[in-house]
């Protein structure tokens, strides 16, 4: 690949990566030093299922304002407030904990809060990417703005859990708030053509109606709506599994450093996917993404019969490589089979179908735990996530969908260096 038709080439897409991946940056080392924060204040797993699963509730409920906003605002307008607000909620957060006033409930309070303020802009994080380099370098774009991320998840899991042990969560969850101050200052930078406002149906305009018209989007593509129901399933059982279960089986038996080692194997298996998608662009990408995505029940099964930090690395790379092909093949799928107007609205509606069982996933997981045995359970997630994919893989509409292929043609708008 030259210079000349590579997505960095393009300022606005430049300014965007830089800013999603400091977020993500941050965001490594948040999930981390929360769990952690709230052990140390006392809780356990159920506890920390309540903190996470408000956290996730939050996100559902404001994602889908996010959509119908992020159609009809401009997008680097939501990422800017997203990302300030975020910033100013996890610096309370950090003070709280540094100054030892801290408490569940509080956490649990100002982590609703942060989960609605960054939904906000979650939908025209990902719909932005389409405007900032040609379509001929979507799928380029996609998987170089991944690979960014993920390394920057990588470091962030990495460090975060020694610097728990260092300096304490309150100060990890300050670097956490001070990532999102920057990377706001970073989408102000991000420059693109603005697009016509969605058009209501029957002549209506409002936000009820436009979100009827996502809805109605969504629905017109069996891939699309059966690989939503497939991601709430993963999410339901996988998320309590990683965010409840994995902090404290993992920490307990091979010390809290071990889980953001874990992690960050994770994220190296996303990278190494990436790097893979950057090269092999099959014509059935959604159908190879949705075989690929089976290699997801590795890392539960693997904290659940292992107690070994090599086989635990494995699963969790094995996990993030076969989640990262099958994203990218999702990504541009949705990038090319939907209209750009269309575009953030059908992202919240993913967001929403994707997460909306997480919250009751990571407070039921507790109990669950404890009547079954963590074991148990981590081995009954593992299946359910196979089973899934196997189910999703039946549909001739996920089988058979080809990606398309665009001309070279830049966009109006795109900066240059």
């Amino acid at each position: 690949m030259t210079t000349a038709d590579h997505p960095l080439r393009y300022a606005p897409f430049r300014w965007l990566v830089s800013g999603t991946t400091l977020n993500l940056l941050g965001n490594g080392i948040a999930p981390i030093a929360l769990a952690f924060a709230v052990l140390d204040l006392g809780g356990g797993a159920s506890e920390l299922g309540l903190v996470v699963g408000v956290y996730a509730l939050a996100d559902v409920v404001a994602v889908l304002f996010g959509g119908v906003l992020g159609d009809r605002l401009p997008r680097t307008v939501m990422l800017q407030g997203s990302a300030a607000a975020a910033a100013l909620v996890q610096g309370v957060v950090a003070f709280s904990l540094i100054g030892g006033w801290s408490s569940i409930p509080l956490l649990a309070m100002l982590g609703m809060i942060n989960g609605a303020v960054g939904a906000l802009g979650g939908p025209s994080s990902s719909a932005l990417t389409q405007q900032t380099v040609p379509a001929a370098l979507l799928q380029r774009a996609i998987a170089w703005r991944r690979i960014a991320q993920n390394i920057a998840l990588i470091i962030g899991s990495g460090l975060a859990g020694l610097l728990v042990v260092w300096v304490g969560s309150g100060w990890a969850l300050a670097v956490d708030a001070l990532t999102f101050a920057l990377a706001a200052v970073l989408f102000s930078r991000v420059r693109v053509a603005p697009l016509a406002a969605p058009v209501a149906q029957g002549g209506k305009a409002g936000f009820w109606s436009d979100a009827a018209a996502g809805f109605r989007e969504v629905l017109r593509h069996t891939w699309l709506w059966l690989l939503i129901l497939q991601a709430l399933l993963y999410h339901l059982f996988y998320g309590g599994a990683s965010s409840v279960l994995g902090p404290i089986v993992v920490g307990d038996s091979l010390g809290r450093p071990a889980w953001g080692w874990a992690l960050s194997a994770m994220m190296v298996g996303f990278v190494i996917g990436g790097l893979v998608t950057l090269r092999w662009r099959p014509r059935r990408a959604l159908f190879v993404g949705t075989c690929f995505l089976a290699l997801t029940a590795a890392f539960p099964l693997a904290i659940a019969w292992s107690d070994s930090l090599p086989v635990i690395l494995v699963g969790a790379a094995l996990h993030g490589f076969g989640l990262e092909i099958f994203s990218v093949g999702w990504d541009v799928s949705i990038q090319q089979q939907v209209a750009p107007d269309m575009l953030a609205r059908v992202y919240s509606f993913d967001m929403i179908g994707s997460f909306i069982a997480r919250p009751v996933g990571l407070v039921l997981t507790g109990p669950l735990a404890a009547l079954f045995g963590s074991q148990v359970w981590l081995t009954v997630v593992g299946a359910v996530i196979f089973v899934s994919v196997l189910i999703s893989l039946a549909s001739r509409d996920v089988r058979r969908l080809q990606r398309t292929v665009a001309p070279a043609a830049e966009p109006a708008g795109l900066g240059y260096p």
